[in-house]
């Protein structure tokens, strides 16, 4: 019984830390979209963004969001090695993301394109630069889970149940995909075509 309650106010827990950041990302997206005209005599977002990399790079999160899936359901099905190859590949795939992002960025810097430039350069870094710093924790999330699930024989041992964290870290990948799905359509889609 105690095992359940521990479960269920762990992830009411979760679901709150979740709403704060909503609440993080919808100022960011507030601040983006009233900035995004303003660029101060610099480009503007159609002339600086590449929209077919960005939606291969979405893709590839977009994936890795699957793979995730596929790490909690393997999870349920008591399938040690299937969570294992499924956090690999959510792993690899967030990271290709992550390198992607930070490409895109060293491109726009190396440019002159940075922060600085403008107020519009500076929201879609502020946007954009928070959320891969949440991929960033959410990969080294997945190191230390994929850590402790290695030191314990099965998903119940104490302390703590890793079934719990992995639901976890599933909530807040996902959560980063659909605010991804957001600043794709709203940074790039109707900002290159504004």
């Amino acid at each position: 019984m105690k095992n359940t309650t521990d479960h269920k106010a762990s992830i009411f827990g979760f679901w709150l830390y979740l709403m704060s950041d909503c609440l993080l990302f919808a100022s960011l997206f507030a601040t983006f979209a009233v900035l995004r005209g303003n660029t101060f005599g610099g480009p503007n977002a159609e002339e600086l963004l590449n929209v077919p990399f960005v939606l291969a790079e979405t893709l590839v999160l977009l994936t890795s969001s699957f793979t995730a899936g596929v790490a909690l359901i393997a999870a349920q099905l008591n399938k040690r090695a299937w969570v294992f190859g499924a956090l690999a590949a959510t792993f690899i795939l967030g990271a290709t993301f992550l390198g992607l992002e930070l490409h895109e960025f060293a491109g726009l810097i190396a440019a002159g394109d940075g922060p600085g430039r403008s107020a519009f350069l500076s929201a879609f870094f502020a946007l954009v630069g928070t959320h891969g710093l949440h991929v960033a924790a959410g990969l080294l999330w997945m190191l230390i889970l994929s850590a402790q699930m290695l030191s314990r024989p099965d998903f119940e041992a104490a302390p703590g149940n890793v079934r719990t964290k992995l639901l976890a870290l599933g909530l807040f990948w996902h959560f980063l995909d659909v605010v991804w799905i957001g600043i794709f359509s709203l940074v790039y889609l109707l900002g290159a075509t504004l």
